[in-house]
């Protein structure tokens, strides 16, 4: 069984019992989260396509950590004017753990 959520505006194909790394949410390590944005719910042959989505469908999951993912280099160079500026960028996010599809 596997659903398709959105969040952080991205769509996630999630299983139960996945770990997945997501944007940014304001839940503290060890709580709980529902996601009501499921897009679409597949339970062997028997699959439901929201339009957007899904009536009544959930999926739950808990926190598991909080953290920063790798530093992204940007580099922006004029040839022949003498400028170039570098600047580095680390994006927030939040691990998840399936816990249930409903």
């Amino acid at each position: 069984m596997f659903a398709v959520i959105k969040t952080g505006g991205k769509q996630y194909r999630v299983e139960e019992g996945q770990t997945l790394k997501v944007e940014k949410l304001a839940v503290e390590e060890g709580g709980a989260i529902q996601f009501d944005d499921v897009l679409l719910v597949c339970n062997g042959d028997d699959i439901k396509v929201g339009a957007p989505v899904v009536e009544g469908a959930k999926v739950t999951a808990e926190v598991v950590a909080h953290g920063r993912g790798d530093k992204v280099k940007i580099l922006k160079f004029r040839r022949r004017k003498h400028s170039m500026k570098r600047m580095g960028h680390r994006q927030w996010f939040t691990e998840v753990k399936i816990t249930g599809i409903n």
